[in-house]
């Protein structure tokens, strides 16, 4: 099974265990996976029986790759099951806002590859743990789509516009930079990981949410902390003020040309200009706007925001050259459909921000 559902018994109560089983695909969300993992969170937000959820990935190299939007190309070329990319985007948006609003505690516990759809994940974890080899990421610039998945909550919550410039760059962050910026909570190593389960079931859990949470958060700040000095040097120590002073401004088009000719030897940030430089301009505008708007809404109509987002780039050309340029042929020369940020219509941008979604009429079903 992709996604493997497991129920550990404590000396009090269950644990429920979710661990996402496809390692060669680096863990990346397939539907079927996401049908799989809400199943057993609708299941377990109703049981008694369960008082806490871990979520995990299988193998050693991810967490969660995202999702795996290779197996959306022939549908967006207008082959095969033409239903299936705004079926799996309505299914993955519902299942990240689950998990932000589980009615009991959740703890992620990341290792490897953290991206796009492993990112809104670990990221709706009431607690996110993570080991010292994790690399964090939204890089959906690169493919035409944008940082969904709750990213325009949880990128805004990020200081210094750094949420702006990881949605721009597609920046990697290691460990150190994760828990400088607040993505992270704890660091553990692998073998803590295990050794957590074992822990967690030695408890006696009650079934009351917040007596329950009371004794996790004290469970897990009894981890031994490892030496964070023996950890790698974050990248945003040596760029965060830079990166705060280049982000800043009213205009996109002048920021994206400040960021792009900035001179650094630093490879991580050649890096990023790279990525900014190779991606789609339409993505750069999509993220501008929504970080925009999502600083004034809930997180249901983030939601709903980043689904009307995602449908209307299933109906453009950009994701499908995205995806074909990056994993089907794999020349990393997109031809995106506007050169530059400065030649992409506003009636573009404007079309990804509609329809206005409520209540009665949300696709995913929202609470």
């Amino acid at each position: 099974m992709p996604v493997e559902v497991q129920e550990l018994p404590c000396r009090e109560g269950h644990i429920g265990l979710l661990t996402l089983n496809s390692p060669d695909t680096l863990n990346a969300l397939t539907e079927e996976m996401i049908i799989q993992a809400q199943e057993a969170l609708d299941a377990w937000a109703e049981d008694d029986r369960i008082c806490l959820v871990v979520l995990r990935g299988a193998g050693d190299r991810a967490f969660c790759a995202g999702g795996n939007i290779r197996t959306l190309y022939d549908a967006l070329k207008g082959q095969g099951d033409a239903e299936a990319p705004a079926r799996f985007f309505t299914r993955e948006y519902r299942l990240d806002y689950s998990v932000h609003r589980f009615p009991k505690p959740v703890i992620g516990v990341a290792h490897g590859i953290v991206m796009g759809g492993g990112l809104g994940l670990l990221s709706a974890c009431r607690y996110r743990l993570v080991t010292p080899d994790v690399t964090l990421a939204m890089p959906e610039i690169s493919i035409g789509l944008f940082p969904d998945v709750g990213a325009s909550w949880f990128l805004n919550r990020l200081p210094g516009r750094l949420g702006l410039f990881m949605g721009l760059t597609g920046a990697r962050l290691n460990v150190s930079d994760a828990l400088r910026v607040g993505l992270a909570d704890l660091v553990i190593e692998p073998e803590q990981a295990s050794a957590l389960l074992s822990r967690l079931q030695d408890e006696r859990w009650t079934g009351e949410a917040a007596a329950d949470d009371n004794r996790l958060f004290r469970l897990l700040s009894q981890i031994e902390a490892l030496d964070y000095r023996s950890l790698a040097a974050g990248h945003l120590e040596q760029h965060e003020q830079t990166i705060a002073r280049l982000s800043a401004g009213d205009e996109l088009p002048a920021v994206v040309d400040q960021l792009l000719s900035s001179r650094n030897e630093d490879p991580w940030w050649q890096a990023c200009q790279q990525t900014l430089r190779q991606g789609s301009p339409v993505t750069a505008w999509l993220v501008w706007h929504q970080l925009q708007k999502g600083q004034q809404m809930s997180l249901k109509d983030i939601f709903r925001m980043e689904l009307a987002m995602a449908q209307e780039c299933t109906r453009r050309p950009d994701l499908v050259e995205g995806i074909r340029a990056l994993l089907v042929d794999k020349d990393r020369s997109p031809v995106w459909s506007y050169p530059s940020v400065a030649d992409v219509p506003e009636d573009v941008i404007e079309r990804h921000f509609q329809p206005v979604w409520d209540d009665t009429d949300d696709p995913m079903g929202l609470d």
